[in-house]
């Protein structure tokens, strides 16, 4: 038995990619929760879309690490924000490949 990483043939550098970008889009469904907005909301704020959006907090394939980043910044996170939010995604994903 694996994981999903070795299920799908991933390599350690895909794996990452994969965490950072749930966690980012995680950290925006959070931020926009937080703040008691829709995801029609944010979308007007970003000048987007709700499906957009929609797809952004569902990390989906044609949402890039970047469009994530932009976002959190736009919405009021902070730089220190964001990196909290990467770090700790680091550091689970590091917990994961170390246990026995």
């Amino acid at each position: 038995m694996g994981d999903a990483g070795d299920f799908l043939e991933s390599t350690p550098e895909e794996e990452t990619f994969v965490q950072l970008k749930l966690a980012l889009a995680f950290y925006l469904r959070e931020l926009r929760v937080a703040h008691g907005w829709t995801q029609s909301q944010v979308a007007r704020r970003l000048r987007s879309s709700q499906s957009r959006v929609a797809k952004m907090e569902a990390a989906d394939s044609s949402v890039s690490l970047d469009l994530l980043v932009r976002s959190l910044l736009a919405l009021g996170a902070s730089r220190a924000d964001v990196g909290r939010v990467i770090a700790r995604a680091g550091s689970n994903l590091c917990r994961v490949k170390e246990s026995p």
